[in-house]
């Protein structure tokens, strides 16, 4: 979009770019797709999203699906400076964001629940890990066929198709992925599913809602041993 990766855009292509102007400053926020415009009741965070940069509330749209409003000059304040030094030092062509991406560890997020997986997907993406997100252990095992393997996985239990306990049962029947760690994030606190996991092979148990920095610190120890 800036002109700075080397592959452009064909001839032809758009990209949809939403223009945001203040006061303070003009921004250029590219997304996905624009969908129009509605009016919303914004809800107040809860304490484990307060600290995601930019976030400014929720709301329950009319489909019924959870909408994440944010702060896009918040955004820029947060991310801004980092993006601009970036583009600063970076030489004719090259794109180290990406290279520096493509070197991150990849961690596997399994959730029925959208929200749980974007919030989770911002906290590790925050700290310069790559996310793959599944909704469910079905779709998880699908994720986990492919190529490259997660350095460690994060699943909720009950989910539609293949719940945790499922998942972690396939992976661990399966000789390519059995030695993957596996931390399961669930609200089941109750001593016998802690129990069971454990059975299972699971190396982590965490109630929700978790202490992100705990969270953080476990995963960065199975990332460095990934990397070792």
């Amino acid at each position: 979009l800036l002109g700075q990766s080397g592959h452009g855009l064909l001839l032809g292509q758009h990209v949809p770019v939403l223009i945001v102007r203040t006061p303070q400053a003009s921004l250029a926020l590219h997304v996905d797709e624009v969908v129009g415009n509605q009016e919303v009741v914004v809800k107040n965070l809860g304490a484990q999203l307060n600290k995601v940069p930019g976030l400014a509330g929720i709301s329950l749209l009319a489909s019924g699906e959870v909408a994440l409003i944010y702060n896009v000059v918040a955004l820029a304040d947060w991310y801004g400076p980092a993006a601009r030094q970036r583009l600063a030092v970076a030489p004719a062509g090259a794109s180290p964001a990406l290279d520096e991406q493509a070197l991150a560890p990849l961690v596997l997020v399994v959730d029925d629940s959208l929200t749980v997986r974007r919030v989770t997907q911002r906290l590790l993406e925050r700290v310069g890990l790559r996310v793959m997100l599944a909704k469910d252990g079905l779709d998880a095992m699908e994720k986990l066929a492919g190529d490259e393997l997660p350095a460690v996985v994060l699943s909720d239990i009950e989910m539609p198709r293949m719940d945790g306990f499922d998942l972690v049962r396939n992976m661990r029947a399966d000789a390519r992925l059995a030695g993957l760690p596996v931390i399961m994030i669930t609200s089941r606190i109750a001593q016998k599913h802690r129990d069971y996991a454990e059975q299972l092979g699971v190396q982590h148990y965490l109630g929700k809602p978790y202490d992100e920095e705990q969270l953080l610190d476990l995963v960065r120890k199975f990332t460095a041993t990934a990397l070792a």
